[in-house]
């Protein structure tokens, strides 16, 4: 990467009306509003349906099959209330979590979680709100202790006085999820129905998937500066047969369409100088911003993202900084919902 631009956080606010915020998804998913964004050329308004008309015969879907898991649990460490949110598993089994009152913990606390018998150890406290746990389950028993203790970790623009609901476990789920690991959900996926799919395929265009576990840290802001924002590890994998089908598909002209930008993140930390992917597997933590040179991706679908975001920050770097902020000026006028449960985007990068 060469030297970025040192542009001003000011650069990526926008003013959003606090009733674009979605609160819940477009039903069926795939009525959700589309917005076409090709630098040079005014955005134009569609459907997710229209997906299969906007893209040719030969491209590639790149989509993101991580699961979210229950990550939200109320912990007590002797009368001390904290909050957990479990951000990603560690190599050594630890789990890495984002913590409410954590300067109340040290190495060696013991955090309780009601009456449910799992306990977990603080092995390290990291500062600025994060700690390392060792819970006293692994495995199948540690998934039943989510099931029974933890809630889905919404993201906090999605308000749930009472907490998640039922239907929350539903629609923040996407058809593509597999792997279990997830904070939170590739929300770009939460658009595709079975119909949507038929129609890509009868389309000609291709489908492989990749795994980003998503973390806590998605929903961190920068508080300072661009210069100095610190991104969070994220684990991801890219297998054989994906990696092969990229490069087959980018040598005969074809063009990779990411869903999401946890996929355009994954495939850019294993993209080489010349845009080859091969097989990779571990943490990311790659912040792409204005003035990042693409490597591997044609094409991003993704959702509308809050201002000052490293995620804003993303598609800024991708279409450009005032094609973006002109899209963005453009679908709130119109009334396109943001965030999680709202509309998505269709960007081409720039030149």
């Amino acid at each position: 990467m060469t030297d970025l631009p040192d542009l001003p956080l000011a650069a990526f606010d926008f003013d959003l009306p606090p009733d674009r915020i979605a609160r819940e998804p477009a039903r069926p998913r795939d009525s959700a509003r589309l917005l076409r964004v090709t630098p040079g050329a005014p955005p134009s308004e569609t459907t997710v349906r229209a997906l299969p008309s906007l893209l040719r015969a030969g491209d590639l879907l790149i989509v993101n099959d991580t699961a979210v898991i229950p990550a939200q649990l109320a912990a007590q460490r002797g009368e001390a209330a904290i909050g957990v949110t479990l951000d990603r598993l560690l190599p050594d089994g630890d789990w890495h979590a984002l913590a409410r009152n954590a300067r109340k913990l040290h190495k060696g606390d013991t955090l309780r979680f009601g009456d449910d018998p799992v306990t977990a150890i603080v092995t390290e406290n990291e500062g600025d709100g994060a700690i390392r746990l060792r819970f006293s389950a692994e495995g199948a028993a540690f998934d039943a202790f989510l099931q029974r203790a933890a809630a889905l970790a919404l993201p906090p623009y999605i308000e749930r006085p009472d907490g998640p609901t039922e239907q929350d476990a539903e629609d923040y789920r996407t058809i593509f999820s597999r792997h279990r690991g997830a904070v939170a959900a590739p929300t770009a996926g939460l658009h595709f129905t079975p119909d949507l799919l038929a129609a890509l395929d009868s389309a000609g265009i291709a489908r492989r998937t990749l795994t980003l576990h998503v973390g806590a840290g998605t929903f961190l802001p920068v508080r300072d500066s661009i210069a100095t924002h610190r991104m969070h590890a994220e684990w991801g994998r890219i297998d054989a047969e994906t990696a092969d089908t990229i490069n087959a598909t980018r040598a005969r002209g074809g063009r990779v369409v990411a869903v999401g930008t946890t996929s355009l993140r994954l495939l850019e930390s294993a993209a080489d100088e010349r845009g080859v992917i091969r097989p990779w597997q571990g943490e990311t933590s790659i912040f792409i911003r204005p003035g990042y040179q693409f490597r591997a991706v044609d094409l991003l679908m993704t959702n509308f993202h809050l201002p000052k975001s490293t995620l804003f920050m993303l598609v800024s770097a991708f279409s450009g900084v005032e094609t973006m902020r002109a899209a963005y000026a453009h679908a709130v006028a119109a009334g396109f919902r943001f965030y999680s449960y709202g509309d998505a985007c269709l960007l081409e990068r720039a030149p």
